[in-house]
């Protein structure tokens, strides 16, 4: 299994996008962020968690979920860094692979310390510009694709029935 934990408020940093989202409304920065987590989870199979600190968001701790993509806000005084370096801990074995989508190179360090592999905010940002590029390939060859009849028909025959199809008697 693939677990990738993105820390939020780093990447939205990092995107030119959110920052700009950002600037205006930090609610609609977090939300495209997880849009676009829930999209790469959906095309990678990854199991996605995002997990955003109390500096922006005051209150108790709490945990959402939104289109299958995990949203965890931390307490109050906890930091997203510290929060993710317990997920570490707590997902990391033989069966699973974690990866830490953040910038910070201090918390790069700490992840690989307990095990998990890192991705660059560059690095999460190429390779969902990659997988949207994918899908955009994979819907222009199905839409090149002639479905073919299980019965096969002279093609004067099939023109003539694609009229009727179309009332073009």
């Amino acid at each position: 299994m693939f677990i990738l934990v993105v820390d939020g408020y780093n990447i939205i940093g990092a995107w030119e996008e959110l920052q700009r989202l950002k600037e205006v409304d930090i609610g609609q920065a977090r939300d495209r962020l997880i849009e676009r987590m829930a999209e790469y989870q959906a095309y990678s199979g990854y199991r996605v968690i995002v997990v955003f600190d109390a500096y922006y968001v005051k209150g108790i701790a709490s945990k959402q979920e939104a289109y299958k993509v995990e949203i965890i806000y931390t307490k109050e005084k906890e930091t997203a860094d510290e929060c993710i370096e317990k997920l570490v801990k707590k997902l990391k074995n033989v069966q699973t692979q974690v990866y830490v989508a953040t910038s910070d190179f201090a918390e790069q360090r700490t992840i690989f310390g307990r095990g998990a592999l890192r991705k660059s905010a560059r690095e999460l940002y190429i390779e969902l510009k990659n997988i949207e590029k994918e899908i955009e390939e994979s819907i222009d060859s199905h839409k090149n694709i002639k479905a073919k009849a299980k019965i096969p028909l002279d093609d004067r025959i099939l023109e003539k029935f694609e009229k009727w199809r179309r009332g073009d008697l």
